[in-house]
């Protein structure tokens, strides 16, 4: 890509959205967004209209009615885990959005963690993967120490799956123990009932700092059927463990509120109180971030062109540069590459984005003439095929990791990886070896990392590009990913060959017919599971975000993790040399 006349750090973008294939890929790409986007919007309606008016008639808001209060008016809401558990637990009717809301939004204008249970699905029940989105955000509040804000309102435990619930290390249980480690980190944490906060559940509320309740709600460890079960005492919800109880008598309840509206203005007031530990940086943080103003700083070139780049069809061969993503999501298009004439297929380089100092690792698109350094062709020139990882760029990628951790730069990964170069040439060039000094980099970073799939991500090239057994602070992706151990067109082939041998072996001989319908199967149900749909359902994937907003989302993530000053000594350990 040719460098601007006047800057040597400015991208120059040679991206023309009006070509046939890029007017196709945008048409294809918006269709695909405009289905995500309907069925996001039923997602946030929970468990419907008719579980809302029945929230109303108890006198409560739904989740969403809350946050429109709680949160600042005119800022944006990063919502996270919005498809989690999507197109699971359908014996039971679903569970849209796992019953929680989750996220980050600006509450009097202090970045914040939100954590709320959405009663309209099954009374807020913690399903397997409420927990786990529970965790997943108290986790991103840990790491980034940002103060959290939970709005309980939950039946507890969902009883049918219980043994999914209840007993592990990343079950309902955890939740409770990060609320005590975030306590001991002084990360704040403000939790509104303002409803049913039952069994287990009751725990989360008061380990925390500070606890308000609406008249109406319940905190209980049993309620009264159970107790009289239990015991034979028989009792009023109230007198139990309504809030007047929990205020004059248990001493439990810090603030005693009369409705949702009048508690949640009590929280946004606390919050408004909440001071901020200092640190040793002019800036304010130990990143470097220059003054920032969103327009005289913005890229060059508009954000929607993304959206020509890929097209979203399974197993389409997206070719196109890498530069041109950077261009549209770097501060003022600059772009400081790192070993540029060297490991092609890879790009590193720094740049800023929201004023934050980044250092970006993304696997460029495009085939690369490249001198073969060593193995049997040494010497000679080859083309090296767009997306995948050789030798040369996995001992770059390395080394610029390791610098970013040096000098206290976060890092940005932008995959759209096939995986590691396999042959004679790469396995003599030392592909195993390169490959793994890659991935120790990424094992052993401690500067933030944020990870956005684009396109593919197949096999352990996601894990050298810090796919999420990584630790990324967030990771993300665009409606165009595809997220796999290898492609569909290729697993359809392995596993449709070892399927027919297995049939044939069995005494069936197959037609050219049977293979075909077999194949497509076989690679129909792999598409599926690789969709970000899927990923994004179970948390692989924090959120599916919108091409056009990429840089603002990345910029909100790095807002987050500038909360947390405090980076570990950077050891690599031992590295294959």
């Amino acid at each position: 890509m040719a460098k601007g006349p006047n800057a040597e750090n400015t991208l120059e973008s040679s991206l023309d959205r009006n070509t046939p294939r890029f007017r196709a890929n945008r048409d294809a790409l918006l269709a695909l967004l405009d289905t995500l986007r309907s069925t996001e919007g039923t997602l946030r309606q929970g468990g419907g209209a008719k579980a809302a008016e029945a929230q109303h008639a108890k006198g409560r808001l739904t989740v969403r009615e809350r946050l429109d209060l709680l949160l600042d008016a005119d800022t944006e809401f990063l919502e996270l885990g919005l498809w989690a558990a999507h197109g699971m637990y359908g014996e039971y009717g679903g569970a849209p959005g796992a019953g929680v809301v989750t996220g980050l939004g600006r509450v009097c204008g202090r970045l914040c963690m939100i954590i709320a249970n959405d009663a309209t699905v099954k009374a807020g029940a913690f399903f397997p993967m409420t927990a786990k989105k529970v965790l997943r955000a108290q986790n991103i509040a840990l790491e980034n120490r940002i103060p959290t804000l939970y709005l309980v309102d939950s039946a507890g435990v969902f009883l049918p799956l219980q043994e999914d619930v209840f007993p592990d290390t990343d079950d309902f249980g955890r939740v409770f123990r990060n609320n005590a480690v975030m306590s001991s980190l002084g990360i704040p944490q403000i939790t509104a009932i303002i409803g049913m906060c039952v069994a287990g559940g009751a725990y989360l509320p008061v380990m925390t700092d500070t606890v308000l309740m609406t008249e109406g709600s319940g905190l209980f460890l049993a309620g009264p059927s159970l107790v009289q079960a239990a015991i034979g005492q028989k009792t009023e919800a109230e007198e139990l463990g309504g809030a007047t109880m929990h205020a004059e008598i248990s001493g439990t309840v810090d603030f005693k509120e009369p409705d949702d509206q009048h508690c949640i203005a009590r929280m946004r007031s606390l919050v408004d109180k909440l001071g901020s530990r200092i640190v040793a940086s002019p800036t304010g943080t130990t990143f470097s971030r220059t003054e920032f103003d969103a327009k005289r700083d913005a890229p060059r070139y508009p954000a929607d062109d993304l959206y020509s780049l890929l097209n979203p069809a399974p197993g389409s061969s997206n070719l196109y540069d890498m530069h041109d993503v950077i261009a549209r999501i770097v501060d003022r298009s600059e772009f400081d590459e790192y070993k540029e004439d060297f490991g092609r297929t890879v790009l590193c380089g720094y740049a800023r984005i929201g004023g934050y100092a980044v250092g970006i690792v993304a696997n460029q698109k495009t085939n690369q003439m490249q001198t073969v350094a060593m193995g049997p062709s040494a010497g000679a020139k080859r083309i090296e095929v767009g997306g995948v990882i050789y030798t040369e760029g996995a001992q770059k990628a390395a080394r610029f990791i390791m610098d970013c951790n040096q000098n206290l730069v976060p890092l940005i990964f932008l995959h759209d990886v096939n995986g590691f170069m396999v042959g004679k040439d790469a396995e003599w060039s030392g592909i195993i070896r390169a490959g793994a000094k890659m991935v120790s980099a990424v094992s052993t970073s401690v500067v933030p990392k944020i990870a956005a799939i684009l396109g593919g991500s197949f096999g352990a090239g996601h894990y050298a590009m810090c796919g999420k057994a990584y630790d990324p602070r967030f990771l993300f992706a665009w409606p165009t990913a595809r997220y796999a151990v290898m492609s569909g067109a290729s697993a359809a082939n392995t596993l449709a060959e070892v399927r027919a041998r297995q049939m044939e072996r069995g005494g069936k001989v197959l037609t050219d017919e049977e293979r075909k319908a077999l194949h497509d199967e076989i690679r129909a149900s792999y598409d599926e599971q690789a969709d970000p749909r899927y990923g994004a359902a179970r948390l692989w994937i924090d959120a599916i975000i919108d091409p056009a907003k990429t840089r603002d989302v990345l910029i909100a993530a790095l807002d987050a993790c500038a909360l947390n000053p405090v980076v570990p000594h950077f050891n690599p350990g031992v590295l294959q040399t």
